[in-house]
């Protein structure tokens, strides 16, 4: 009589199993391995976003705490505003004055000793007069300041000397003659509503100076005029004075 093993062929010992689940089996492993790794990304994506989140809060408080050290230093940056407006204000009004002063200093400087005035007359623009003063008619083609010149002179040489003499005049641009004649003396008719005091004959001159560099000031920005003399003894003593 044949042995036969009633043990089923699965449990008996020594022997393979067969699969029970099948390609089953890995879809599942797959599909949880999936899972896991969508978890990972999840939970890195929203660890990023968290960091991002708070980046965005840390720049927004350093924002607001700038905005607020601005706001303190406000009224600094409106009082540096306004000093620089006015120190600009300041330097134009400067920049618009014409220093008198300092070409009447010059023009005593560079005058001859041979050389005296009868009329002396500083105006910042043509349409400026002077009572008893200037009115040559040269200083209406100047449409900035300019000196109008009457006075006295041995000769036309001292004149000519006495032109370039003034062109020294710092800011000068030109010197221009009106009228420069040879009388027979010095009480005669001549330059200017003064005379020459003088025997001897005199070149008497009426003579405009130029700056044309300068800046037109109008009457209305309220330039002065410069000081004026009538007479040779304001200007200069007249050959054979007492000094």
């Amino acid at each position: 009589m044949r042995p036969v093993n009633l043990i089923p062929s699965e449990e008996r010992p020594g022997e393979r199993r067969p699969m029970r689940g099948g390609p089953l089996a890995y879809v599942i492993v797959g599909a949880l391995a999936a899972a896991v790794i969508g978890v990972a990304v999840l939970a890195i994506t929203g660890n990023q976003i968290s960091e991002s989140k708070a980046e965005i809060s840390r720049l927004e408080d350093e924002t607001s705490a700038v905005e607020a050290r601005a706001q303190a230093l406000d009224a600094y940056t409106q009082f540096h505003s306004v000093s620089a407006q006015r120190t600009a204000t300041i330097t134009s009004l400067a920049d618009s004055r014409f220093d008198w002063q300092r070409v009447m200093h010059e023009l005593a400087l560079v005058l001859p000793d041979d050389v005296w005035l009868t009329e002396l007359a500083g105006t910042a623009n043509p349409s400026v007069s002077v009572d008893g003063a200037g009115g040559i008619a040269l200083r209406t083609t100047i449409p900035g300041p300019a000196l109008e010149l009457s006075g006295c002179a041995p000769d036309q040489s001292s004149v000519a000397r006495f032109i370039q003499a003034l062109k020294e005049i710092d800011g000068v641009t030109r010197v221009g003659i009106q009228t420069s004649s040879l009388s027979e003396s010095g009480g005669g008719s001549g330059s200017g509503s003064a005379t020459c005091e003088s025997k001897a004959p005199v070149a008497q001159f009426q003579i405009v100076v130029a700056f044309d560099a300068a800046p037109v000031i109008t009457e209305e920005e309220g330039e002065g005029l410069a000081p004026s003399a009538e007479t040779a003894a304001a200007a200069s003593p007249e050959p054979g004075a007492e000094e």
